[in-house]
């Protein structure tokens, strides 16, 4: 089933700029980190969900990009354009070859799989 997104034409011109632009420099942070690494998982401070997700990587000897911002006091707007831009509605987002494959859960399953590595 292909994701739900409002389409461009149902967007009023006067505000598709304002749309593209909300918070680009976080959307365009986490796109170079994608470009440049492997794994690249992206979190925020008190959250342990991305904490695990770290060290499941570690745990399975993978190197991985941690891009971390604020926490569930700061920043909460700044994350949300990651949370447009992807459409995943938590964190972390976890990235593997370019392609968002979910959280630290989604990792979990992966590794044990051994689709994405041997754990150790």
């Amino acid at each position: 089933m292909p994701r739900s997104i409002l389409d461009e034409a149902h967007i009023h011109p006067a505000i598709r700029e304002r749309i593209a632009g909300h918070h680009a420099d976080i959307v365009g942070e986490v796109q170079a980190a994608i470009a440049a690494n492997e794994i690249v998982v992206v979190g925020m401070a008190h959250n342990p969900m991305p904490k695990k997700a770290r060290q499941l990587l570690e745990a399975a000897g993978l190197a991985h990009k941690y891009l971390e911002y604020g926490s569930y006091f700061s920043l909460w707007r700044r994350r949300n354009a990651l949370k447009m831009w992807t459409g995943w509605p938590t964190f972390p987002m976890v990235f593997v070859k370019g392609v968002l494959i979910g959280g630290a859960d989604d990792l979990e399953r992966l590794l044990a799989s051994g689709e994405l590595g041997a754990r150790k």
